[in-house]
């Protein structure tokens, strides 16, 4: 998920380095006054794929709310980040949110890690996790090397899921389940 990384010191510093023009169409998440190019690899843009198509799916049978994909910025206690997929309910966000980065943290943010073996990464998820989670934010990080997702969500215990497991959306999304397997076939 990550390569290369520029030390900054605001959020304001960040939002102009993304106004400039030889960028070009890269993602970046601004984490612990660090700017981050968002990279991925193809399996673990497949995997965010198939969980993006399936949660979205759902929200729109349901009428749930709204999904974003990697492409979707959200303010998160003072940094910036990019999930892979990410889910407001309607009840919170009435109309889709049309700027750059959404004031509200999302209900669900689904991170896949690209690079299991890379301290440098894993040490970035784990403050994610810790900002999501204070945020209100349910999240679920997808490790595809290992097989596993593990849901972290506001005043629970971590859970985690194998191959055999099914994730449910609970109270966030009423009835949605999900094999682990089908994320990872």
């Amino acid at each position: 998920m990550v390569s290369q990384t520029r030390p900054i010191a605001t959020v304001e510093e960040f939002e102009a380095y993304l106004q400039r023009p030889e960028l070009g169409d890269e993602s970046y998440e601004f984490i612990d006054g660090e700017i981050i190019e968002v990279v991925s690899n193809n399996y673990a843009s497949r995997i965010a794929a198939k969980i993006l198509i399936k949660i979205g799916m759902w929200i729109e049978a349901n009428d749930l709310g709204d999904v974003t994909g990697a492409d979707g910025g959200y303010r998160i206690a003072g940094d910036r980040y990019v999930p892979d997929v990410a889910f407001i309910s309607r009840q919170r966000q009435p109309e889709p949110f049309q700027g750059v980065w959404n004031p509200l943290a999302p209900d669900l943010a689904v991170e896949v890690v690209s690079d299991e073996s890379s301290p440098k990464e894993l040490d970035r998820l784990m403050v994610k996790i810790s900002n999501y989670v204070a945020a209100g934010t349910t999240l679920w990080a997808v490790f595809p090397q290992a097989i596993i997702v593990r849901v972290h969500a506001p005043g629970q215990p971590v859970q985690t899921f194998g191959i055999d497991a099914v994730l449910a959306g609970g109270d966030l999304l009423p009835g949605f389940q999900l094999p682990v397997r089908d994320i990872f076939s």
